[in-house]
């Protein structure tokens, strides 16, 4: 099943389960995905539903840390926007952290330790990944090659 597909059934159970948040929350996901393939003319792919996901937990994250930093941590939103974060994190697929990202690229560290900067050691690392096929966010893959370009 397609992530676009279980959107939309998540959004049709919160609907029969009478879940307002998550309902409203996945209708607008929904809402963001139908503009995107007006615009384009055509099906919008699992890696573009996952940006947006992503996007919208960063975004959430973010606004939660100004609440907080703001001392607003009993304002009716955090818990509205803790509650959407932790809803979306179990909806994307699951991703290796840094330390996984490590012990994933062992084979090529050589690789890594050698690449003449940063960017270069990234293309080895992202490439690995790839032909492992295993998921990784773009910061822990940085991470990663930084933990193991530093010797640690």
């Amino acid at each position: 099943m397609s992530l676009k597909d279980t959107v939309r059934q998540k959004f049709e159970d919160a609907k029969r389960a009478g879940q307002r948040e998550e309902k409203n929350l996945l209708s607008v996901i929904l809402g963001d995905i139908s503009t995107a393939e007006a615009r384009s003319g055509k099906e919008v792919p699992d890696a573009e539903v996952e940006k947006l996901l992503r996007k919208l937990v960063e975004s959430n994250t973010e606004t939660l840390t100004q609440l907080k930093s703001h001392n607003l941590a009993d304002d009716p939103r955090v818990g509205v926007l803790e509650r959407e974060v932790a809803f979306l994190k179990s909806i994307l697929p699951r991703t290796l952290d840094a330390a996984a990202i490590v012990k994933a690229l062992e084979s090529v560290r050589a690789d890594i330790l050698n690449a003449k900067n940063d960017g270069q050691a990234m293309g080895v690392a992202m490439k690995n990944l790839k032909a492992q096929d295993l998921k990784a966010l773009g910061q822990d893959v940085s991470a990663a090659v930084q933990t193991i370009r530093s010797g640690k």
